[in-house]
């Protein structure tokens, strides 16, 4: 062990050799340990971090983990996955040993999960007890396919927890547009939700917008970035989905009113955001527009569901729909199926159409 003590603050240190990826020797230093069994408790955790063997703690692997696959996902799902990792897992499971840790204890661990209260009180939410598990269940997956972990004890254990159930929520245009009148005190306000209504954006696509993702000449409305606000800062990062990347077609009422609101602007640069406000700004907006109108609350995501009824209702495909919104065709007829009108009636009429042309066949021949 290169476990050695400093006598001038009477702390430990390690000196510490290891082979990294590419096969190059090299040496760390950790210095400010209070006991020498610190100090060699964390070269032992750091040696197996280098052999990347899961007789490592979860705290340490975990280290590991985050190394491995932070460099490829975007900022916030990072953060949602660390918030869990600190918060739920290491709390509970970190000085367990990776390959010591059993489905039973698993078990005894989602047991604790669920005594768990939020900030108001309460227990934790079903969809949230889900993707608490969901995290600690990738975490043993990721051990078993790069690191030779034997069996995902997460996965025996079983899942906790339930899918989000909401009812979906929406406004029939008529509701949007009383909704919308009271919104008119407000430029910016008006326009960010005409956007929303009109063209079934995303609260995120809406923020990230600039001049130059407009074309007033095609009418058409580029969706190429998102915006968040992460750790007090303005963050735009690529949209959320793979089909998030679209061109949505614009109506030329919609044209014309975005280009009214540019021309409030007095300096406008091509790629300023043109809603330089926050989420929280248009929830807040949400609640003054409908506490005037009388429309009922929903939530500003619940706009996109609005536009996506309206498209039902006039009669267009999933497939047009999926395409315009940036979701799969399948995904717009699994979560708007109660939406699309019912064929049912016209399937029977017409194989018993299809049956009676049979028998009718049948008997002319028998003649």
């Amino acid at each position: 062990m290169a476990v050695y003590k400093n006598e001038s603050n009477n702390t430990w240190y390690v000196m510490t050799r290891y082979q990294d990826w590419t096969g190059e020797r090299k040496q760390k230093c950790k210095r400010g340990f209070k006991t020498k069994r610190e100090a060699m408790e964390w070269e032992n955790q750091f040696q197996l971090q280098k052999r990347a063997s899961v007789n490592m703690t979860m705290e340490s692997f975990c280290k590991l983990y985050e190394e491995d696959v932070k460099p490829g996902m975007k900022r916030s799902t990072w953060l949602t996955k660390e918030s869990i990792i600190r918060s739920k897992i290491i709390p509970y499971l970190g000085q367990r040993k990776v390959s010591e840790i059993t489905a039973k204890d698993v078990i005894d661990w989602q047991n604790a999960m669920r005594k768990l209260k939020n900030k108001s009180g309460k227990p934790i939410a079903p969809t949230y007890l889900k993707t608490i598990h969901g995290q600690l269940s990738a975490i043993f997956n990721h051990a078993m396919k790069f690191y030779d972990l034997a069996a995902n004890p997460a996965q025996k254990a079983g899942t906790m927890g339930a899918e989000e159930s909401k009812e979906m929520e929406f406004w029939t245009k008529e509701e949007y547009l009383k909704f919308s009148e009271a919104m008119m005190d407000k430029p910016i306000s008006y326009y960010a939700f005409e956007l929303l209504y009109w063209c079934g954006v995303r609260e995120g696509e809406l923020l990230a917008l600039s001049p130059s993702d407009f074309n007033f000449e095609k009418r058409t409305l580029r969706i190429n970035k998102s915006y968040q606000r992460l750790e007090g800062e303005d963050v735009i990062s690529t949209p959320k989905t793979k089909n998030s990347n679209r061109i949505v077609k614009m109506p030329q009422f919609l044209c014309d009113e975005m280009q009214d609101f540019f021309k409030q602007y007095y300096s406008l640069q091509p790629d300023d955001r043109i809603f330089p406000v926050t989420k929280y700004y248009l929830s807040h907006e949400m609640d003054r527009g409908c506490k005037e109108s009388g429309v009922k609350r929903i939530r500003v995501h619940d706009l996109r569901h609005s536009h996506v009824s309206l498209l039902i209702n006039m009669g267009f495909t999933a497939l047009a729909i999926g395409k315009r919104v940036g979701h799969s065709a399948e995904k717009i007829t699994y979560r708007y199926a109660h939406l699309f009108p019912s064929v049912q009636t016209e399937m029977v009429d017409r194989l018993d159409q299809e049956r009676m042309d049979v028998m009718f066949e049948t008997e002319e021949i028998a003649k």
